[in-house]
């Protein structure tokens, strides 16, 4: 089992509309998707750079960051992870989009590995994978 290329790095925000704007405007990255005040992406050369809203039950740590690796199948990858002793907290689907799971690293860093849906996969360039 082999990790592909890293994926994109995010942010949690407490306040999407300010940290959309501080990105947009002020860095001037160009935002490729949204999703209200859960998700933005931005382009930032071969990785993405992300915002998440926050979520209840998930406190949102000033200046934390995860870093996401994309992987052809998560539950062969995750099994393989596991094998090694990795342990993995939250997984979820987010729509028909994508499928992931995240861990820790031995800092408590967080990192996840994330399965995008075929149809998605095709929507996204050749230069941003």
């Amino acid at each position: 089992m082999t990790l592909g290329s890293l994926d994109h790095v995010y942010y949690w925000t407490t306040d999407m509309d300010r940290a959309v704007k501080f990105y947009e405007e002020v860095l001037g990255l160009t935002l490729l998707r949204r999703d209200g005040s859960s998700w933005a992406e931005f382009e930032a050369g071969p990785v993405r750079l992300a915002l998440h809203g926050s979520v209840e039950g998930h406190p949102v740590e000033a200046g934390g960051a995860t870093a996401v690796f994309v992987v052809d199948d998560l539950d062969t990858a995750r099994g393989g992870l596991e094998d090694r002793g990795v342990e993995f907290g939250h997984a979820a689907e987010i729509g028909e989009w994508a499928r992931y799971a995240t861990f820790r690293d031995p800092d408590g860093n967080t990192v996840q590995i994330i399965e995008y849906a075929r149809d998605s996969r095709s929507e996204r360039t050749e230069e941003e994978r």
